[in-house]
């Protein structure tokens, strides 16, 4: 793994980003927090750097008023863009509530039959108030369109063509067909990968 940067190297990486933007409202009203799992660099990106920005940069956006997250996990590797379960459980006990308190959706744009599995087996156990009462899979952007408002939040080209991939090869859906390395799958509880969590080498 590679060498994480300075505390203020991180927060400015995650600035320029594109993975997180508070953007539009759904068919609800409620705003919007959308999420690009592809684009999280968690090779470089300790716990603290990730919560300093939230905490500085989303946070203050949500506050006092209801929401959704609009989570695309198109292409998310682990090696390279997942930043663990541990780290994940983490970061939501990190949310103050009264922002996780009007958390009302999270919508989960292409998530794959192994993130499926997973949650359905443990996402109970691995987030507590309710979250994954709110879970909405979205299989097809078609889906999202259903309760999100299309022309006022940005979906990245390569999810449009992603999503044109699984019309003609649905099988992909359910894991038995893929030839690509992207495909992402999530290690088993015993496993001393699924306590994985965002660390530095010094």
């Amino acid at each position: 793994m590679s060498t994480c940067a300075s505390l203020l190297e991180q927060i400015q990486i995650m600035e320029k980003s594109d993975i997180f933007k508070v953007q539009g409202r759904d068919k609800r009203g409620r705003k919007i927090l959308r999420i690009i799992g592809k684009d999280f660099p968690a090779r470089i990106v300790s716990v603290e750097g990730l919560k300093k920005f939230l905490e500085e940069n989303i946070f203050p956006q949500l506050e006092g008023r209801t929401f959704s997250v609009v989570y695309v996990h198109t292409n998310v590797q682990r090696s390279e863009n997942f930043p663990g379960i541990s780290t994940l459980r983490s970061i939501y006990e990190a949310i103050p509530i009264n922002v996780k308190e009007n958390l009302e959706a999270v919508y989960f744009v292409h998530p794959g039959l192994q993130s499926r599995l997973f949650l359905a087996t443990f996402g109970r156990f691995l987030f507590s108030g309710g979250l994954y009462g709110k879970l909405k899979y979205v299989s097809r952007l078609e889906f999202l369109w259903e309760n999100v408002k299309r022309n006022e939040i940005e979906i990245p080209e390569f999810v449009y063509d992603h999503d044109e991939e699984l019309e003609y090869r649905p099988m992909m859906d359910y894991g038995l067909e893929s030839d690509h390395p992207r495909v992402y799958s999530v290690p088993t509880m015993d496993s001393p990968v699924s306590v994985y969590s965002m660390r530095c080498i010094s």
